[in-house]
């Protein structure tokens, strides 16, 4: 009983050779794309565009309202500290703090 042998160089040559022209041939048996089939796929493909780009601006003016009323609620959220009522904040702090060492 005969064992299996690998094929040579020029075997595998030759069957490359052939898978290419096999593959070649495919190619040009095939029909012609229509010219109508092909711009309608451009028109859907630029109408898709079009759409996901809308959605795209929608979506970033929408971030950015919503990032600007959290800008206007954490600035009524916060009232601003006088210059006096952050010293005095301070001043219980250090207070407190030397309080802690002693």
């Amino acid at each position: 009983m005969a064992g299996y042998t690998e094929p040579g160089l020029e075997a595998r040559r030759a069957a490359a050779a052939s898978a290419r022209e096999k593959a070649l041939a495919k190619l040009k048996a095939r029909t012609p794309l229509d010219p109508a089939v092909q711009a309608e796929r451009i028109a859907a493909a630029e109408a898709r565009e079009n759409m996901q780009a809308e959605k795209r601006a929608l979506l970033k003016t929408k971030k950015a309202q919503e990032l600007a009323e959290k800008a206007d609620r954490a600035a009524k959220a916060t009232p601003a500290l006088t210059e006096a009522e952050r010293k005095a904040a301070r001043d219980v702090k250090y207070a407190a703090r030397k309080a802690r060492k002693k």
